[in-house]
């Protein structure tokens, strides 16, 4: 069979390793899957299907140190999963039979009970007697936050299973958002990193293991597995299975390209994952270490997990390789055996790490200096990186439009580097904004907006506090012209003055709050002072009568005023979860400052995802459904449709003020956060393409969330079987979102904060400021590099290049990243 598409060049930073007891564990599962009704007579595989996929090769693979007890299990848990994956296929998607599929997933999690000696049902088919004899055998030996985790993800895996076969039902491919989203809970790497604890001995300590980081790092390694086996599954998939989950298939529509154009975008963004891995790694858990205490052991058990999570990325790129289940010949990197492109076959026990790590400062094991506390040298396996890829800049940037080759994940990681703040960009470039909603106000408005001014100076909020730096970034002047009052009237119109003016001080408070951060914190690097600022920040938000403190600056005496004037009339556990939305956005800035520190513009998938938060999608929503008390159980607000539909709105919302600040934050305020800028370095074209993209993307999540409104919302109602109060809730709980994004549409177009001329008044005479500090800096560095007299000349660097130009393309959605032009 003809392939689609030539195999890219991957990126594979350190080599595959094969485990020695391979042969114990094909044997050991064979007799297992016919032990559990899996081979001859359940109409899915035989035996020779089973030694043709070779999952035990996958699992010696993925997991190289794993004893043979534990190579055996865990190779039974891929052939179970596997199994499950044909089966549903084979009985439920190719029928289109949803009722029937949702009953077999319903039984599922019986026989995962979180107490390790509860009594199961008897199994009913393959599938249930696998899951039943797998949990006896492993949760016994792991903790009770391992086995919480590992069951839901386990039941996420099997049930958004039903989001695919909804897919296909319409024949409807998912945005490239939504597909990231869902592809974690269907594709099963989550799961996978959780086997990875099991097989590595490596049981994240609870104290840790729900914090960003570590959510990061199994995101990024998910989204690797997934979109790598993307590539290799999509003949089988798309031309074979009429399978529409698929991210190169996702791209072929949204962008409107060739399938290996496709290919290889999904490939460039599956390097920037891997390496946003990698940088979490190198920046996000030493300050975890320390800033929660952890010892020593239980480092060592996090940095067992990472290089386990790193084993199996090159461990599964090699299988994907070598397995008859997918489309692996004829390739660039199929021909290049030992290449970075290919991952290389290494001698078990061999060593392996990320890039550098191995032959690095100190020598040994790397994440064993790492998890005891040699965590000085990791940067100099970036710069070293970095270096290379700079080193051969001239010959990345060729007017063919050549693969980046095996330097060009370092070329794209000191891109994302090297951008140089304050660029002049000119007005911000507005696409039409096709937002079907009607507007409509508060009658409440005109008295909310001189309420609100009274209210932040009484706060303090309009004049600079003496011995607190960057404190008088507002006055009386700037509040009028940036009109929060205007965002909330649109936000919520139909709230009561009262409820108008506590919405108002909200959006007051919070942009202000925004404003300060990079101020107080971001020019001087003052990460742990805006960390200490956010801590003291949650002791005026008490969910239990606790007293708090007298706050010591506007900052504190705004949202200690506020949270009194709103959770006071809450019930406990709704004032609990309406202080995670505002600590959710609150972490989020120290995010951005991090991001800031390191001059790093973000991943694409990281920042799509941390921008709900530092824009304070969380806790405006929060808002407009403090009015829904307990008429909605909370696992329906947790369910996968009720969070697209907030997720995709949240987007929608979030690009469209990326796309109005852009000139404040890219060329009076030096920001890095921004999706047009994200877009611009992932693709590296000019500013009107990012435009373009950004608009693309933001008209698709608007297409999603009506999606999930009109037919998604409703047959989760029947799956919840609720009351028609409920439902009249959650639909105008949609009504509320579409006058949520209709008010921020609205604000963006009439305050005074984006235009070039509000831009100079409110932010000129500081940006000025930071051009004359930038200046002064360069001449002095410029001073002390001169060369002295008989010397020779100091060599400059190479630099590193924009992406080449990608051909001119067709028109309409989706096709923005074709027209794209040098220059980025």
């Amino acid at each position: 069979m003809t392939q689609p598409f030539e195999l890219p060049s991957f990126y594979v930073p350190h080599p595959a390793r094969l485990n020695p007891h391979l042969d114990e564990a094909r044997a050991h599962s064979t007799g297992w899957a016919r032990e559990m009704g899996m081979l001859e007579g359940s109409g899915i595989w035989d035996q020779a299907d089973l030694e043709a996929h070779d999952y035990g090769l996958l699992c010696a693979y993925t997991h190289p140190d794993a004893s043979a007890e534990a190579l055996s299990l865990v190779t039974d848990w891929y052939v179970w999963v596997f199994f499950f994956d044909d089966h549903f296929l084979d009985m439920y998607k190719r029928t289109n039979d949803r009722g029937a599929g949702k009953a077999h997933l319903d039984r599922l999690p019986l026989f995962m009970p979180a107490d390790p000696a509860a009594e199961l049902p008897e199994p009913e088919n393959p599938v249930e007697a696998g899951l039943a004899d797998l949990w006896r055998r492993t949760v016994p030996v792991m903790g009770e936050d391992w086995r919480l985790r590992f069951a839901a993800s386990t039941r996420n895996l099997l049930n958004e299973s039903l989001w695919e076969l909804a897919n296909i039902n319409e024949g409807r491919v998912a945005n490239p958002v939504e597909y990231i989203e869902m592809r974690r809970k269907v594709g099963g790497a989550p799961w996978s990193a959780q086997l990875v604890e099991y097989a590595a001995g490596a049981e994240v300590p609870k104290e840790v293991s729900g914090s960003r980081a570590l959510r990061v790092l199994m995101d990024a390694f998910s989204d690797g597995v997934h979109l790598r086996n993307d590539i290799f599954s999509y003949q089988r998939e798309v031309e074979d299975e009429g399978e529409l989950s698929n991210g190169i298939l996702v791209l072929e529509r949204f962008l409107e390209c060739s399938t290996q154009e496709a290919a290889e975008a999904v490939n460039d963004l599956l390097t920037s994952r891997l390496q946003q891995f990698e940088n979490t790694v190198f920046t996000e858990l030493p300050v975890l270490f320390a800033e929660t205490g952890l010892d020593p052991a239980g480092r060592a058990r996090v940095m067992a997990y990472v290089k386990g999570l790193q084993d199996w990325q090159s461990g599964g790129h090699e299988w994907h390789l070598r397995s008859s289940r997918y489309m692996n010949g004829g390739g660039a990197a199929a021909s290049s055996s030992g290449s970075a492109a290919s991952g290389g076959e290494v001698a078990p026990g061999s060593g392996g790490g990320l890039p550098g790590l191995p032959g690095g400062p100190g020598g040994g094991n790397w994440w064993d200096q790492y998890a005891i506390g040699g965590i000085g040298t990791s940067a100099l396996d970036i710069l070293r990186s970095t270096a290379a890829g700079a080193s051969v800049a001239a010959a990345e940037a060729s007017p063919t439009g050549a693969a980046e080759g095996a330097a060009g994940p370092a070329v794209r990681r000191a891109r994302s580097h090297g951008h140089v703040p304050h660029q002049a960009v000119g007005p911000s470039l507005l696409p039409e904004f096709e937002l079907p909603y009607e507007l409509r106000l508060s009658p409440h408005l005109d008295g909310a907006r001189e309420r609100v001014i009274e209210w932040a100076g009484r706060m303090g909020l309009l004049a600079a506090e003496p011995g607190v730096p960057a404190s008088g970034i507002w006055d009386a002047e700037s509040m009028r012209d940036y009109d929060l009052p205007l965002c909330a009237a649109g936000l919520h119109p139909d709230a009561t003055a009262d409820q108008l003016d506590i919405a108002s001080a909200w959006l007051a408070w919070g942009t202000w709050a925004d404003d300060y951060y990079p101020r107080a914190f971001g020019r001087t690097r003052d990460l742990g002072g805006a960390k200490a600022a956010n801590a003291r920040l949650s002791l005026f938000m008490p969910v239990d009568g606790t007293p708090a403190p007298e706050p010591v600056n506007a900052l504190e005496r705004g949202l200690a005023d506020i949270w009194e004037r709103t959770a006071g009339p809450m019930a406990v556990e709704a004032r609990g979860r309406f202080r995670v939305a505002v600590e959710v956005m609150l972490d989020s800035w120290i995010w951005e400052l991090a991001n800031q520190i390191q001059n790093r513009i973000p991943d694409p998938v990281d920042y799509l995802e941390m921008r709900r938060s530092t824009f304070g999608s969380e806790l405006t929503t929060s808002l407009s459904r403090l009015g829904h008390g307990q008429t909605v159980p909370q696992e329906v607000y947790d369910h996968g449709s009720m969070r697209a539909l907030e997720n995709s709105a949240m987007d929608y919302a979030c690009m469209m003020n990326d796309l109005f600040s852009y000139q404040k934050e890219v060329e009076y305020e030096g920001e890095l956060h921004n999706a047009v800028l994200v877009v611009q370095n992932f693709f590296g074209c000019d500013y009107p393409s990012g435009v373009r993209i950004v608009d693309d993307l933001m008209h698709s999540r608007l297409g999603q969330f009506q999606h999930v409104a009109q037919k998604e919302l409703p047959v989760m109602y029947e799956d919840f079987g609720l009351e028609q109060a409920a439902r009249e809730l959650l639909d105008g709980y949609v009504g509320e979102l579409e006058n949520w994004l209709a008010g921020i549409l609205n604000w963006h177009g009439g305050c005074l904060r984006y235009g070039t001329a509000d831009l100079e008044r409110h932010f000129g005479a500081e940006r000025d400021l930071v051009e004359a500090s930038q200046a002064r800096r360069a001449a002095t560095a410029a001073a002390a590099e001169a060369p002295a007299a008989g010397t020779a000349p100091v060599v400059p660097s190479v630099p590193v290049p924009s992406a080449p130009p990608v051909p001119l393309g067709p028109t309409g959605l989706g096709t923005a990243s074709l027209r794209l032009s040098a220059g980025g």
